[in-house]
This record gives structure tokens, C-alpha cells and sequence, in this order.
């Protein structure tokens, strides 16, 4: 019978095939749109009623064992592929192994994470908010008017957009987070983010990344303050830690005050780090100033509360204990890799 020795010929073709494309080459001879079998299968609308039954039955029954065999003979060749790799790229066990790279938290990453532990361990909440900020926000609900002397300690990166500015700080979230709470208290939030100022020195970048801190409650004192200042001191620098607060000006706190640790190298006893003082300068502080409360929407008759704000990488600087800020932002692996491998970060 014709089918018969079709099924012969193409067992043949398989078995003299030597590779996956010699045998998809048999199937498009066969069974592809052209091909022998489909082509007399489309043909079986020409013959007799009495012949078509039979020979397509015939047809259907072989084109199941062309693709049965076809898909053996696949199986095969991949079962000898198999094993041809297997005796070509044999393990040497006496090689050393390859030990891969680990990925390292970033030393900035590593600070914001530990700060936020702290003050979500306390009750806070985080926000964020925009990175470009209106003036409104930035400046002038922050009691920095237009024209006032203030604004010129922080050299602006101005958008091209009228009333928009690259933000100073994260304080304009002060303002947010007390609209946000409609004059319900507590308020009690810290936001992290990048901030932008024209600065570039061994301590200063244009962008870098600061954490704010805030509370708006009734009888909030500078006792709070220092209370918390004290808490989170030690939390970053160990349990040994003391603050001082000293006098300062910032135009939305009313007083306020520059906060001080203890020299993270000398533990106090002056050193080269501190410049023999025994204190390092870490952040600013004070009570929230009436005029930024009622901007907020809250009476100072009624409420009190303090706010403060550090630098990350001026921490990172002082627990890591490095000198060059820009070290942060410059990639280079080889610093980079010296952190992450303990607890404490080293």
C-alpha cells in the first residue's frame, strides 16, 4: 500500500538524520503546508465517495506515525546532545570555586534605615513629598518671605517653571503634614528625601539627602526636644552619647538651636576629628515659630511643638568616620564594598 512505504521512506529519512534541522526539514517535506502527506489529504475531495473513507483513514493513520516518529527521533538527537556535552565539559574539581559579588546596602541607606527605626519605634509617621516645591511652601510658609535675608543662605536651584525651586530642605513638609492633619493632634512625622543646594566641598554636595522631624502637640517643650535629640544621638553613635544644644537662627523655629555630640573618635577628649573641642556639630533644631503654626493652620495660643533637620551623609560621615562627603557619590566600588559587613556597618 502506498502509506506503507511512505511511513518506510520517511523512517528512513529519520533515522539518516543527524540533526534538528535534518529533521524539521523531513516535517516540512511531510507535514508542512506543502507537504506530501497534506497535500494528499487536501486531494480526498476528488476521489469517489467509496475510495475517500478509506483512504483517508489510511492518510490520518500515517500522518500520527509521522509525527510520533518525528518527535522520537528529536528525542533521541537531544538525549545524544546530552551526553556528547556531558563528556565534553566534565567538572574540574580541583579548580577554586567563584565566589560572587554580594550587593552591600549604601552607607546613606543604611543611616536613613536606622533613623527611621528609631522614630517609627517612637510613634512617628513618615511622609514625603515633592522635590520640586513652590516658593509657598519652600520659603514663605516657612516665615521666609520674599526678601528676606534668610533665602541667601540657601543658593536655590531655580526650574523653569514661575514659583518653582528645586527644594532647600524637607521643611516644606512641616507645612503639608499640619494641612494634612486638619488641626488634629498629636502631629508627629518625620520625612525623608534629596534636597538641593549650590554647595560642593569636601563637606558639602548639591544634592543630598536629609531627614526632618516634627511634633505638634499641646505643652511640647524644648525639654521634649532635647529628650529626643538625646534618644536619637545614641541610637547612632552608641549609648555612651551626650548633646548639647547651643544657641542658633533658624527663621521657622523660635528659639532655636545648633545640636552638638560627642566626638564619635574621642568619646569627648578632643582630638583631631573634633579639633580638640571634644563635640561635633550634627544638626539644627528648635520649637516650631508661631507664624509657620498658623500657616499650618494651627493656633500657637493653643499648641506648641519642635522640629529639627540632619544631613544623612553628615552622619554617615561621623559613624563611618570619613572626611570627604563626595566619597558618597562617586561609585567607586573599592570604597563602597568596606561597608555591610557587620551589624554596625563595618
Amino acid at each position: 500500500m502506498e502509506t506503507a512505504s511512505w511511513l518506510e521512506e520517511i523512517q528512513a529519512a529519520l533515522q539518516a538524520a543527524s540533526s534538528w534541522g535534518e529533521v524539521e526539514a523531513i516535517r516540512v517535506a511531510w507535514l508542512g503546508r506543502r507537504g506530501r502527506i497534506t497535500e494528499a489529504l487536501r486531494g480526498l475531495g476528488r476521489l469517489p465517495a467509496e475510495e475517500r473513507r478509506s483512504r483517508g483513514q489510511a492518510l490520518n493513520a500515517l500522518r500520527q506515525a509521522a509525527e510520533a516518529a518525528i518527535s522520537s527521533r528529536l528525542e533521541a538527537l537531544k538525549a545524544e546532545a546530552e551526553l556528547a556535552a556531558l563528556a565534553r565539559e566534565r567538572l574540574d574539581m580541583s579548580w577554586p570555586g567563584v565566589v560572587p559579588r554580594v550587593g552591600r546596602l549604601h552607607p546613606v541607606t543604611r543611616v536613613r534605615q536606622l533613623v527611621e527605626d528609631v522614630f517609627l519605634r517612637m510613634g512617628f509617621s513618615m511622609v514625603g513629598g515633592p522635590e520640586v516645591e513652590s516658593l509657598w511652601y519652600n520659603f514663605e510658609a516657612l516665615n521666609m518671605p520674599e526678601n528676606h535675608p534668610a533665602r541667601d543662605m540657601q543658593d536655590s536651584f531655580f526650574v523653569n517653571v514661575p514659583g518653582m525651586v528645586l527644594r532647600t530642605q524637607t521643611s516644606p513638609m512641616q507645612i503639608r503634614a499640619m494641612e494634612a492633619a486638619q488641626g488634629r493632634l498629636p502631629v508627629r512625622i518625620i520625612a525623608t528625601g534629596r534636597v538641593y543646594r549650590r554647595d560642593d566641598d569636601a563637606t558639602h554636595v548639591p544634592m543630598f539627602t536629609q531627614m526632618e522631624a516634627l511634633v505638634i502637640d499641646r505643652e511640647i517643650g524644648m525639654a521634649d526636644l532635647k529628650g529626643t535629640l538625646l534618644l536619637l544621638g545614641r541610637a547612632l553613635f552608641g549609648p555612651e552619647t551626650q548633646i548639647r544644644l547651643r544657641p542658633s537662627y533658624f527663621p521657622f523655629t523660635e528659639p532655636s538651636a545648633e545640636v552638638d555630640v560627642t566626638c564619635a573618635n574621642c568619646h569627648g577628649s578632643g582630638c583631631r576629628v573634633c579639633k580638640e573641642t571634644g563635640w561635633l556639630e550634627i544638626l539644627g533644631a528648635g520649637m516650631v515659630h508661631p507664624t509657620v503654626l498658623r500657616n499650618g493652620g494651627y493656633d500657637p495660643d493653643q499648641v506648641s511643638g519642635f522640629a529639627f533637620g540632619l544631613g544623612l551623609e553628615r552622619v554617615a560621615m561621623i559613624r563611618y568616620r570619613f572626611d570627604d562627603l563626595r566619597l558618597l557619590y562617586q561609585n567607586d566600588w573599592r570604597f563602597l564594598q568596606q561597608f555591610g559587613r557587620g551589624e554596625d556597618g563595618w
